[in-house]
């Protein structure tokens, strides 16, 4: 073997060995400790400064198009040791992306939410408003690093909400939004989850526990109008975690703001009905419309 392949070989299993090492949750933001490889974006925003990281498959360079994928909330897995955290490494999440890849044909990218897989910032603090503008950093600065031209957003749970939250920024480059189980409606739904849990009713507390949760439901004006892009709330009429009748009501509330929408019942897992069947999203995606192309009526 040349000095050249055994210098490649020795970066490729430094490379792969890093891809396993558990990625740290709820950290705080640090440039310094920032990875500087190309699934890390130091990002500042109007209420701070965050390490974002994301995982992607496909060729992004001067992507046409490109798919992005955030994930619903990980309360459960905050306390668990990073190793003890399913798929949490950077080979893992990037496997997550090719496999959307392989379903959708688009270039993906998945975006840790703040505290999250690697991320910085803290995952107890979702909803509130610096969540979503460091994870609209990030999504600015990885369509700067590519040169992507447009995008199709997915999220399910939490992630619905932090998708739905970046079309609320004005932006005019989503050709489509995905958004399936999302909460909205945010104090009300605490409320009811809390009565049927027949626990204390703090109506001024979202379910984290934080006042003032930045609820899109009530920043809608945002949205920047337009005829093309098509947005899909997808959720089960039985779900328990976040209550499908919510999910209507934002539905609702975009068709009144003008603004293409579907609404789509689809099968959930028992008991909570909260995860759907059937790869929903997945197929949903297929049917977005893509920049150029004349939508069906």
């Amino acid at each position: 073997m040349s000095r050249c392949s055994r210098v490649g070989f020795l970066l490729l299993i430094s490379a792969l060995a890093h891809a396993e090492e558990p990625l740290l949750w709820n950290q705080p933001a640090s440039r310094q400790h920032c990875p500087s490889s190309n699934d890390a974006a130091w990002v500042q925003y109007p209420s701070g400064e965050a390490c974002m990281r994301y995982f992607s498959a496909g060729n992004l360079r001067d992507a046409p198009l490109a798919l992005v994928v955030l994930k619903g909330d990980r309360v459960s897995q905050i306390k668990r040791s990073p190793d003890a955290i399913p798929g949490n490494t950077a080979g893992a999440q990037r496997r997550l992306a090719r496999t959307m890849l392989r379903q959708t044909g688009l270039p993906t990218i998945v975006i840790a939410r703040p505290g999250t897989y690697g991320s910085s910032g803290n995952h107890y603090r979702r909803r509130q408003l610096e969540e979503f503008q460091a994870i609209a950093a990030a999504l600015d600065a990885i369509k700067a690093r590519y040169g992507i031209q447009r995008f199709i957003l997915s999220g399910h749970s939490g992630g619905s909400t932090a998708a739905s939250a970046l079309l609320t920024t004005g932006r005019r480059d989503i050709d489509c939004a995905v958004l399936s189980s999302g909460a909205w409606g945010l104090l009300e739904r605490a409320q009811r989850l809390r009565l049927r849990q027949g626990k204390a009713l703090t109506p001024a507390l979202d379910t984290t526990g934080l006042p003032h949760p930045w609820d899109p439901l009530d920043h809608l004006d945002g949205i920047a109008a337009d005829p093309l892009r098509l947005i899909m709330v997808i959720g089960s009429p039985q779900d328990r975690n976040t209550p499908f009748d919510l999910q209507a009501r934002f539905a609702a509330a975009l068709r009144e703001h003008g603004h293409r929408v579907e609404l789509l019942e689809r099968p959930a897992a028992p008991p909570m009905y909260h995860n759907l069947l059937g790869n929903a999203a997945v197929n949903a995606i297929r049917l977005c419309p893509q920049r150029g192309h004349i939508p069906k009526s």
